[in-house]
């Protein structure tokens, strides 16, 4: 256990994150050179009770996050009162709505997959919403975000609108439900990289937007409180640890990943691969807004000074693995797909488009459906591998895109995390397509490590963004080794496959 002593006190030095996903909850503890000293993971169940609902259970959610937060404590020998903090980092926009009293969720957390409110977006739409709802949040009308979650809620659970009203109900992100929990229900509050998800923030004016709310009908008396990324939120309540830790950083999952990879200069950007995938390019103090369909967001704030980020989201990245494994039995382990995309000369015409909860940036289409193209007797298991992990790539190379025709700078180098980073092919892949290198760090836990570095800034443990920038470390860079032409070649085929798709609008736009 590393410690420093300041007179006679001892100060603890070990950060403890908490890294709330969509299909498992990890805590991690980290030391003071933020190394990685002991990780509790555990998967929660994914509940579909109609075509397009995602569902959780928030209890799942708590249950598990206090069991991996007290594992990964005592599985590196600590005590809490070695913790120096908590950082918190979570899936975003996945919407929990509960009673401020009891603490009681009053309808299952609607996940960020979720598009039971598609109709709702597409009537906003209609009307003409989208342009000042973009110009205030930096997002699009879609089902993705929190806002038309929350008013799905509050229709359909009798009396919930009237207790809304009366301040008898709290509406948060997964963060400020852990945060209320983790208080004992005595800290309403999140974050301005989470609030920046809801469809209800403005990114500019740094507020709870009254226009917003009126348009989608959430009263602002179920808001939290929005501070800086890097902030003394609460401590944990009696019982809940032997003794209480302060709560002192809160981000979203893609946000503390951009901070966990160290990418804080304007231009730099990082892509994770998890279930989905999310490209984050620093674009300063500039919010940039999108011309093609990318949303603008703050990627953190610290001393209230707000650093802004243009973002490209996809839906299903890893997910496309786990439906080869799980839906079709094409594979047993995800592992098992660097060795056969490897195996196969090319990817013999076989192209998938992993649309299976539409598309996502820069496309933004609901109701596209996942897709595979070019099969013939000839194509066999490892194409198929080998198609899913090229539609990753693809679909990164349209978010880069996207990006510099927006103006944002092109990456000099794109540095990478999530579960998918550790499959050479894909890096390679990347590197290959986007004509840039592509770094993976010695650890890929970079969301719990932004939620760390944010929690140990607010006390004191690290000394700023200079000294973060110092911990991090590299395992290993991916040139473009691929010729232009076949570049070229398989970009092609790749929008062809799409378009096949998008009837209404080609991948160029």
């Amino acid at each position: 256990m590393i410690k420093s002593t300041i007179g006679s006190d001892t100060v603890p030095t070990h950060i403890l994150a908490i890294d709330q996903g969509t299909t498992s909850t990890r805590s991690v503890v980290f030391d003071a050179r933020a190394r990685r000293v002991a990780t509790a993971q555990t998967e929660f169940a994914q509940h579909y009770p109609r075509p397009g609902w995602v569902e959780h259970d928030p209890e799942d959610i708590w249950r598990d996050v206090l069991a991996t937060a007290r594992e990964a404590i005592a599985t590196a020998g600590l005590t809490a009162a070695d913790i120096a903090a908590i950082g918190i980092t979570n899936q975003r926009e996945t919407s929990i709505v509960w009673d401020r009293a009891s603490g009681e969720a009053i309808y299952p957390a609607i996940v960020w997959q979720d598009r039971r409110t598609a109709q709702a977006c597409h009537d906003l739409k209609a009307i003409g919403a989208e342009d000042d709802v973009r110009a205030r949040t930096g997002l699009l009308l879609d089902p993705y975000f929190s806002a038309t979650k929350i008013g799905w809620i509050l229709d359909h659970l009798p009396g919930a609108r009237d207790r809304a009203v009366r301040g008898e109900l709290a509406f948060g992100t997964v963060d400020s439900f852990l945060l209320f929990r983790l208080t004992g229900g005595t800290v309403h509050a999140t974050d301005v990289t989470n609030a920046s998800r809801t469809l209800l923030w403005n990114i500019h004016d740094d507020r709870w937007d009254e226009r917003l709310c009126d348009l989608f009908d959430v009263p602002i008396e179920l808001l939290p409180t929005v501070h800086d990324n890097a902030y003394r939120f609460g401590e944990t309540a009696d019982g809940l640890f032997d003794s209480p830790i302060p709560i002192t950083g809160i981000a979203g999952d893609q946000q503390a990943a951009l901070f966990g990879q160290a990418c804080f200069a304007r231009g730099t950007a990082k892509s994770t691969y998890g279930t989905g995938c999310f490209l984050l390019l620093n674009t300063g103090d500039e919010a940039i807004t999108s011309e093609h369909r990318l949303l603008t967001t703050p990627a953190y704030r610290l001393e209230g000074r707000t650093t802004y980020a243009l973002e490209g989201s996809i839906f299903v990245a890893g997910a496309a693995i786990k439906w080869l494994r799980d839906g079709i039995g094409v594979i047993t382990h995800a592992r098992e797909t660097d060795d056969m995309a490897t195996q196969v000369p090319d990817n013999h015409g076989v192209y998938m488009v992993p649309a299976f909860v539409g598309l996502g940036a820069p496309h933004w289409e609901p109701d596209a459906r996942g897709a595979i193209f070019g099969l013939t007797l000839g194509a066999t298991q490892a194409h198929l591998a080998r198609a899913a992990l090229e539609a990753v790539g693809y679909q990164t190379l349209d978010l880069v895109t996207a990006m510099i025709r927006d103006g944002g700078a092109k990456p000099a180098i794109l540095r990478v995390d999530g579960g998918m980073a550790a499959n050479d092919w894909l890096c390679r892949f990347l590197a290959d397509l986007l004509e840039v290198p592509v770094e993976r760090p010695d650890d890929l836990e970079t969301t719990a490590r932004g939620a760390a570095f944010h929690a140990g800034l607010a006390v004191g443990l690290w000394s700023g963004l200079d000294e973060l920038e110092r911990l991090w470390a590299r395992d290993a860079c991916f040139e473009a080794t691929m010729a232009p032409d076949q570049r070229d070649a398989l970009v092609a085929g790749w929008h062809d496959a799409l378009s096949r798709v998008l009837p209404a609008r080609g991948p160029a736009d």
